[in-house]
């Protein structure tokens, strides 16, 4: 299988960039013509304004095609035989799984009737609350093959998370497992979804695979297992399941992320756009070639595991590895051994993995074989120097381009970012803009910064395919939160720079979202998560300079009265608040207790002079000349934690 879209050189590149600026639609319709529709499009691309300044944004208009049959279908042919997905277990002991592309389509066809068995049809939304299994992979494809829309909610968010999620979407069936391995934990999913769904009535159904054996409680009427389910499709002698037809705007997927409030946003991508998109990126990103192993480690739980673990590299023809464990167990060597065991090419993982394996030292990398890597990736945050350098020169043995991918839940793919083997890469850069990405830097008064010289807030000028369409149910918060800032633009909150060679680095968040681990997650959200405890007055959140996760939670907490006398005991209640409420991945990594929190005369808490305390930056916290309390900036200064 040849890629007649992949860019070879750096002239191929400019030229295909000018030509998606140039003519956007004649650029995308091209590459459109590579994949396997029912119906071809009438109209590439609707892009406009309603009355109120909410975006229309609409691609590949009239067509009509099922993603998984660019997944699956068209491959059995030439690569039936050919592994679609190699599964690494947590623990290295259990036997590795490989499926063909001949399996997978089997599987997928298999489950889909089950879906359709337990009453899922067409637009209905489903929740998956699994682990990193084959099954979880499997369960998607499912969904997208009879036009359920699916949301995937991580396997490590908490019960009230989930329960959110479900009201949010209306989700009528979730699939989850008994339990989940993850290092040397057994994580009980089945009991968190069972808390989750005494607040979500419109749950009709619960299907439960087996992984851990752990005991759960299965109630009659609601809950079956996975295995009798897929016995009772191939007892009907395993029919087909032909793909339903899906218009080229259905909704494919809801994903969550954390905003500026506190209530999680569903992030809405469509059927024809996204695969392209992510098809496209895949390919050029990372320079697949026919037959290569790629290993991306994220989880289906976050937007990086549906676009480049499993729809990219599959509408690609590619080998996909899934892992279901953490890079650090049984050591810190995992990662390394998993590429000398499979030859794996191409590896893509997040900046804290890196960051956390270089504290272990060169000990579990020296006696692996990695001669089999061409490229490596970083995504989920800028990926500082230090990391970068250690990356290039101990994992690539210095040969290896490092593709530094900045792009977003909302973005479906990579936006900015080194192009293996044609773009130069920069330590700390995610270089330059893909083809069909029309990047624009703002000041502060809403006004483009035209010279190549820049620095100020990351938005796009014109959409791409992947665009996200809209927050489920709220199309109105996805206008105020992505286009309001600056009309006619996608605000991407994050800030960045552009060197004299047109270079992009980004340099984190402007709004009240923190990056941890390469995972979003809001400021408000953690503050409505600690002030339910019962002894918390008020708290503020701001984020920090951390070695392992780029940036850690830093909590500012109010008690009534002395109650915070044991503070050991305290904090580690709060923690527990927060793990129960949102899910352990947010909770704050210092909690220092105060007095009171500086605060405008109209009641704003300013948070500027809480994150440049924060910082250990004591002596620059600005003017707090305007503040009703200023004596409390000194206060809270001395109490540092």
């Amino acid at each position: 299988m040849s890629y007649p879209y992949q860019i070879s050189s750096m002239e191929a590149y400019q030229q295909a960039y000018k030509k998606s600026v140039d003519d956007p639609e004649g650029f995308w319709g091209s590459i459109a013509e590579n994949f396997q529709f029912r119906k071809k499009w009438d109209k590439v691309l609707e892009w406009r304004f309603a009355g109120d300044g909410a975006p229309v944004v609409k691609w590949f208009q009239g067509a009509k095609l099922n993603i998984t049959e660019n997944c699956l279908d068209r491959h059995l042919d030439t690569l039936g035989d050919k592994p679609a997905i190699i599964w690494e277990p947590n623990d290295p002991e259990e036997h590795y799984r490989m499926l063909t592309y001949r399996q997978l389509h089997q599987k997928v066809c298999t489950f889909a009737n089950v879906l359709k068995n337990n009453g899922v049809k067409k637009g209905d939304v489903v929740c998956l609350y699994m682990g990193m299994v084959p099954e979880l992979a499997i369960a998607v494809l499912a969904c997208a093959r009879i036009g359920a829309i699916h949301s995937v909610v991580f396997g490590g968010f908490s019960a009230q998370s989930i329960a959110d999620r479900i009201q949010d979407g209306k989700a009528k069936l979730v699939i989850t497992c008994d339990g989940a391995f993850r290092g040397n934990k057994t994580v009980q999913l089945k009991a968190v979804v069972d808390d989750a769904l005494v607040q979500c009535p419109t749950v009709e159904r619960v299907i439960v695979l087996t992984r851990t054996r752990t005991p759960v409680s299965m109630i009659k009427g609601r809950d079956v297992w996975w295995e009798d389910e897929i016995k009772k499709v191939e007892t009907m002698g395993n029919p087909p399941c032909p793909a339903e037809e899906m218009d080229a705007e259905d909704p494919l997927y809801i994903l969550y992320t954390s905003g500026s409030t506190g209530k999680p946003k569903g992030v809405v991508h469509t059927t024809a756009g996204y695969m392209i998109y992510c098809t496209y990126t895949f390919v050029n990103v990372f320079n697949y070639q026919p037959g290569e192993i790629y290993f991306c480690t994220a989880d289906l739980g976050w937007v990086t595991g549906h676009s480049y673990v499993v729809y990219g590299p599959l509408a690609a023809g590619a080998t996909s590895m899934m892992f279901e464990g953490i890079p650090t167990y049984p050591d810190a060597g995992r990662f390394w051994e998993i590429v000398d065991k499979h030859k794996v090419n191409i590896l893509y993982t997040a900046p804290t993995a890196i960051r956390s394996l270089m504290a272990h030292g060169l000990g579990f990398v020296k006696d692996k074989d990695l001669s089999s890597l061409r490229v490596l990736g970083s995504v989920g945050e800028p990926i500082n120097e230090e990391a970068w350098q250690w990356y290039f020169d101990n994992i690539g043995k210095k040969r290896c381009p490092i593709v530094d991918t900045w792009w977003q839940t909302e973005t479906a793919g990579v936006m900015i970012s080194v192009i293996a083997t044609v773009t130069k890469p920069i330590p700390s850069y995610a270089t330059l803009p893909l083809p069909g990405v029309q990047p624009a830097i703002m000041d502060e008064h809403g006004n483009e910064i035209k010279e190549t010289e820049a620095k100020g807030n990351l938005c796009m000028k014109f959409p791409w395919p992947g665009m996200l369409r809209t927050t489920w149910g709220d199309h109105e918060r996805c206008f105020k939160t992505y286009f309001s800032a600056y009309p006619g633009k996608y605000f991407s909150g994050d800030g960045c720079l552009r060197d004299k060679d047109g270079n992009y680095r980004i340099t984190g968040r402007v709004d009240d979202v923190l990056n941890v681990s390469g995972h979003r997650i809001g400021t408000a959200e953690v503050e409505n998560a600690i002030n339910m405890h019962a002894d918390v007055v008020e708290s503020a959140v701001v984020g920090y300079p951390h070695d392992i996760k780029g940036q850690g939670i830093y909590a500012f907490v109010i008690t009534e009265g002395d109650r915070h006398d044991n503070e050991d005991l305290t904090r580690k209640d709060i923690l527990e608040t927060v793990a129960r409420i949102i899910g352990p991945i947010a909770r704050p990594d210092k909690i220092q207790f105060v007095k009171g929190l500086p605060k405008t005369r109209s009641g704003k808490i300013m948070r500027r002079i809480l994150r440049k305390i924060a910082e250990g930056e004591m002596n620059n916290v600005g003017d707090v000349t305007t503040l009703l309390n200023p004596d409390i900036v000194e206060d809270i200064k001395r109490g540092k934690v």
